[in-house]
């Protein structure tokens, strides 16, 4: 897991959704340059932002009458910087400061969460997305590793040790997500949870024009949805060992604490 990329651009790369119509009636031959650009505010509501990505732009399209002077601008304020390392960026000015943007597809967690979610609203995004670092990703991460993270286990893992903003959950890739203790499926119970986590993307595609942020609030979620969820939450619950019969949230957390602590353990 890693943070998404961060322009280092003071503004100049980033354009509004007004901004990138206007720029592509006008200068289309820019388009391919332009990419959706989500952090895990546009990503949960549903809006959007653009960015100018030039990794792959020859010269004519960085030095085009529209990009120039916002190339220019950047390379100004980085060059002006207090920090060694930023005014080193200044050499490369079209570029992001720390691109980090996958080659892949990937599963986008919304770094900042509402406290009020059962689930935290984790989701895939093509490679053509480039996700800003207030999110973090998972590159080439699979359908078994999707149904894990969106359970009940790991949410309950993950209001257990995360941060907080105000009350709202922050997720850390250092700290929920490398300690998280993974289970030990069989291949029956790692196909399941597949199985499972499909079922929650097929209710999102039911539901794709409704943002994140409103499918999972708790008394708003859809009926299959969420029950896609509540089969997920047992797939994934049996591939433990718990009962999703019986087993509370906080028992959950007491045995998942237990499997951490062996991890230690054994490396220690």
């Amino acid at each position: 897991m890693v943070f998404g990329s961060m322009a280092n651009d003071d503004g100049n790369f980033i354009l509004s959704e007004e901004e990138y119509k206007l720029v592509t009636r006008q200068y289309p031959e820019l388009s391919e340059y332009l990419k959706l650009f989500l952090g895990s505010e546009e990503y949960l509501h549903n809006t959007k932002r653009y960015c100018l990505w030039l990794k792959e732009a020859p010269p004519q399209i960085i030095t085009h009458q529209f990009v120039r002077p916002r190339v220019e601008a950047v390379k100004a304020k980085r060059l002006s910087s207090n920090r060694e390392a930023t005014r080193k960026l200044g050499l490369f000015p079209y570029l992001f400061g720390e691109d980090r943007q996958p080659d892949t597809d990937y599963l986008m967690v919304p770094r900042v969460s509402s406290e009020r979610r059962r689930y935290v609203p984790i989701g895939y995004l093509p490679k053509e997305v480039i996700a800003s670092d207030a999110c973090q990703m998972i590159p080439n991460a699979n359908l078994y590793m999707f149904g894990v993270l969106t359970s009940n286990v790991h949410m309950a893992w993950m209001r257990a040790v995360c941060g907080r903003l105000e009350m709202r959950y922050r997720y850390s890739a250092k700290i929920v997500y490398n300690n998280f203790p993974w289970p030990d499926p069989s291949d029956k119970q790692k196909r399941k949870i597949e199985e499972t986590a499909k079922m929650i993307l097929d209710a999102r595609n039911k539901h794709k024009d409704s943002p994140l942020a409103d499918l999972y609030d708790e008394i708003a979620m859809p009926v299959d949805l969420r029950r896609a969820h509540q089969e997920n939450d047992k797939a994934v619950m049996e591939a433990y060992g718990f009962n999703w019969r019986t087993m509370t949230e906080s028992e959950c957390v007491s045995e998942l604490m237990k499997m951490y602590q062996a991890i230690i353990d054994s490396n220690t």
